[in-house]
């Protein structure tokens, strides 16, 4: 078995389970705001912010768009499905959204017991798209940063997963070696084939089991099984 000394985890549908925290968040926002004046029930308004939210990303991701644009107007289109125009209305719920969701603490299970497992052993680090501020009270909110030496933020380094930059940032940040790291992550494009781009290796964290092309340094379905691996 390779020996590593430096471990990366991606937050976000990795360890924090965001797409359960994300449809409670969104669930008190349709109360908060009473739109059910608009939509028939939280469904279409929780499925119509995730079909912009997805397509935002990714410019986001690609550096076309900024995240206070993008905050916004997620909502802001989800409403104009329904011919509501009031960008007022989509701003204040974004925000809401923001604060919401970051106080939602579910984690995907065995989360903290592998953490702690590997805290004993290496220095553990967090590399995210995610917003910075979000991001921090996240893992505070789901006490998850006494694990980790450091939070790397594509806001702070300048550059989004893919991208080559943001893992030779973070790995000459705690000066090691690239056969020396691994990147734990969900996102076969962004986690995966990022790191294996940049020449580090790679868990791919499959708890759906889905089928990819890509072929990762190792695949789990539980982040149980990284005791197997490091």
């Amino acid at each position: 078995m390779k020996t590593y000394k430096h471990i990366f985890f991606d937050l976000d549908r990795t360890l924090w389970d965001f797409d359960s925290n994300s449809r409670a968040a969104l669930t008190d926002v349709f109360e908060i705001h009473q739109l059910a004046r608009y939509f028939e029930s939280p469904e279409p308004f929780i499925n119509g912010y995730h079909k912009h939210n997805e397509v935002l990303w990714d410019r986001y991701r690609q550096g076309t768009i900024k995240k206070e644009l993008l905050r916004s107007l997620r909502f802001d289109l989800t409403l104009q499905d329904v011919s509501v125009e009031d960008t007022d209305l989509a701003k204040a719920i974004g925000e809401d959204y923001l604060q919401l969701s970051t106080e939602k603490t579910i984690i995907f299970p065995y989360t903290h017991e592998i953490l702690a497992y590997l805290h004993e052993k290496y220095p553990l680090y967090i590399l995210t798209n995610g917003f910075r501020e979000t991001q921090f009270s996240k893992m505070k909110n789901c006490d998850l940063s006494k694990y980790f030496h450091t939070v790397f933020t594509s806001e702070t380094i300048g550059f989004n997963k893919p991208h080559p930059k943001i893992f030779q940032w973070a790995v000459s940040s705690v000066n090691g070696r690239k056969e020396e790291c691994i990147m734990i992550g969900d996102d076969i494009e962004v986690d995966i084939e990022g790191a294996k781009s940049y020449g580090i290796d790679q868990v791919f964290f499959n708890p759906e089991r889905l089928i990819t092309e890509s072929v990762p340094t190792y695949t789990i379905e539980s982040l149980s099984e990284l005791r197997g691996i490091l």
